[in-house]
């Protein structure tokens, strides 16, 4: 009964997501209410959810104050240096050019929003791009790349959902692939390289006065001397954002904490009035909100489906046909197909549907369900979710570019691809996933 019922909860779910019939908060929290009244457990529904909160509640604070963090790095300025220096080292070079768009890509993209990460890029390099008569078509494909491997951090979507899914911790999740993502970020530069090189066979260099740095590029109206409180601003920033990162990974406290803190320091440094510090609410908050409802949201549905049992039993169901002997493969099937996968899949639909369930099936195998989640992040929605039609941000990446989603498709498909196989063979290389 409870089996079924879990099964009949998921597929209701994802039918209801993809089918876009519903929106996912109210999938997240209506269905599993449903199913545990049909198994008889609606007297323990707040029990149940207050639960799942608990469960969630650090990632949502995590998340809400990185995002904000980053926000407030990007409007700040703390990245128009390198958008400078990369534009005129790159000067009328398409390799140069398309090797500086992945670098300023993983920078930008820290911010963990991968809207906000498209607008930034397109906006800054598109006109360089256009000039110099390169495709747009290779800007989407490099930023998609790019973004693609950052989204990996713990702030950003995949990892959030898969720490908040099973309650785990960023030491669980992200600390163990952080070698396969840095052999990410290095074929993601390679394949810029390749990619550059093409471009530049087929349109040569072009030498152009005033090509280098565009005027609409990001930090190019104050590309002069700035004012002495400027350049303290600045390097106060430097000094804060690379202590969070020494922070964050040598994992000295909780992330929740780390932000929080790290966050109001830098509020003191760039808007200590409040009147400052409303506008950056104003502006960005819509982004928070909506990722941290999703979380809460999330956390109705793996709080009902878990307390009541119903996660555990489907686990059981799954087990009984699993060959023997196979199931040590699971963290590796699931790195290898979760790129894929997101094409079919939303993040929420995966991520909160399909996830939990592989995890407790690996668990009942004896596998480390930490091992599943690792291994669904190094290709679902991370290599995958630029190009995904399930999410909303790829239609800002290519409608801002001015190009035809299929072909965006077609053209970086087996790049993205390369990566997440880049990134499992080093997983497994290094014990991430066995």
């Amino acid at each position: 009964m409870l089996a079924a019922t879990g099964f009949l909860t998921i597929a209701a779910f994802l039918v209801a997501v993809l089918s876009q019939r519903v929106s996912v908060f109210v999938a997240l929290t209506v269905l599993p209410i449903l199913a545990a009244i049909v198994v008889g457990a609606g007297g323990r529904l707040g029990e149940l959810i207050l639960g799942g909160f608990e469960t969630v509640a650090p990632v949502a604070i995590m998340i809400t104050f990185a995002v904000l963090y980053f926000c407030l790095m990007v409007d700040a300025g703390l990245f128009d240096p390198a958008v400078r220096r990369v534009v005129r080292w790159a000067g009328g070079d398409p390799l140069k050019i398309t090797v500086g768009t992945a670098v300023l890509t993983l920078l930008v993209a820290l911010d963990g929003d991968g809207a906000s990460t498209f607008l930034i890029m397109v906006s800054a390099m598109l006109p360089i791009y256009r000039r110099l008569g390169m495709r747009p078509l290779v800007l989407t494909a490099v930023i998609c790349l790019a973004a693609g491997v950052m989204n990996m951090i713990p702030w950003g979507g995949p990892t959030a959902r898969a720490m908040a899914a099973l309650d785990l911790t960023s030491g669980d999740v992200f600390v163990p692939v952080l070698p396969a993502m840095g052999a990410g970020i290095v074929w993601v530069l390679v394949a810029a390289v390749l990619i550059g090189r093409a471009e530049r066979k087929r349109i040569g260099t072009v030498t152009e006065p005033g090509a280098a740095v565009p005027a609409d590029a990001p930090g190019a109206a104050h590309a002069p001397a700035e004012a002495p409180v400027d350049r303290i601003r600045f390097w106060l920033n430097v000094a804060l954002t690379l202590a969070l990162v020494v922070v964050l990974l040598a994992q000295l406290a909780e992330l929740p904490v780390v932000f929080v803190v790290a966050f109001v320091l830098a509020l003191l440094v760039n808007r200590p009035g409040w009147e400052a510090q409303k506008d950056l609410f104003t502006r960005h908050g819509h982004s928070v909100v909506l990722v941290t409802t999703m979380i809460f949201a999330a956390g109705v549905f793996t709080g009902v489906l878990g307390g009541t049992g119903m996660i555990e039993a489907m686990a059981r169901a799954v087990v009984g046909l699993v060959p023997e002997g196979a199931g040590g493969a699971l963290p590796t099937l699931v790195a290898v197909t979760s790129m894929p996968l997101s094409l079919v899949f939303t993040p929420d639909a995966y991520y909160f549907g399909v996830l939990p369930v592989l995890a407790e099936t690996s668990a009942a195998l004896g596998g480390d369900p930490a091992e599943v989640a690792r291994a669904a992040i190094l290709g679902q929605m991370t290599t995958g979710f630029p190009l995904s039609p399930l999410t909303a941000s790829t239609f800002i990446l290519v409608g801002m570019a001015g190009v035809q989603l299929g072909a965006h498709q077609r053209f970086v498909f087996g790049w993205a691809f390369g990566t997440t196989l880049v990134m499992t063979a080093v997983a497994l290389a290094t014990g991430a996933i066995v």
